[in-house]
């Protein structure tokens, strides 16, 4: 983020830097994903980060900068994980598209405020970063279209396999890191929630699944 953004962010020491962008950030999110970011106000991010008002504009220099530098950070973050598998899982399109779930459910519970941060707030977006948030979903289905478009050609899917699947595992990823609390009081693990989705959409793919 702090590379990301060297334009706005004008304190010069990299290590004291990405500490307090840190602390910053957690609060930021800690607020909106608790109160809202249209109701979190500088001055609230002030209090809860222990910055001064002065301090964060050596960051940002205003709500709206914050919030595009946060969406920025999970659009880059699902782009630099999901577009670079490892190639022993590109060699089958099914190995493939079950890493493509595995890894995207993984990276939204290693940033699970993030993620529910550009899900919760997406309405509440200036037209802009509504856009940078509908790019974000776009990006993502289209791993999975390109996927699934190379296991229907390689004769690994059925030919019938519905356009609307990569739209459709969306929902299931989102699920995850938005109402994961629901999860976890019914005991149901990461690794489980993992495999179900892989068999669902597995179940509307592979020929021999069809019956």
């Amino acid at each position: 983020m702090l590379d990301r953004h060297r334009d706005t962010i004008v304190v010069q020491k990299p290590d004291f830097a990405i500490r307090k962008l840190s602390v910053i950030v957690t609060a930021a999110l800690n607020l909106s994903n608790s109160n809202g970011f249209q109701a979190m106000s500088l001055r609230d991010l002030s209090k809860a980060s222990g910055v001064s008002m002065g301090g964060l504009y050596a960051y940002f220099d205003s709500k709206t900068t914050l919030l595009k530098m946060i969406l920025e950070e999970v659009t880059g973050q699902v782009q630099r994980v999901l577009a670079d598998p490892p190639q022993t899982m590109t060699i089958d399109p099914v190995d493939h598209l079950k890493w493509l779930i595995d890894t995207h459910i993984r990276l939204t519970e290693a940033m699970q405020p993030w993620f529910s941060f550009a899900f919760l707030e997406a309405k509440n977006f200036p037209p802009s970063e509504r856009r940078t948030a509908v790019d974000s979903e776009i990006l993502t289905e289209s791993y999975f279209a390109a996927v699934i478009d190379r296991a229907v050609a390689e004769g690994r899917f059925r030919a019938d396999v519905s356009p609307l699947l990569p739209s459709l595992i969306k929902p299931l990823l989102q699920e995850w890191y938005v109402k994961r609390s629901k999860y976890r009081r019914r005991g149901v693990s990461m690794e489980t929630y993992i495999e179900t989705v892989q068999d669902l959409v597995l179940n509307a793919c592979l020929p021999e699944r069809r019956s």
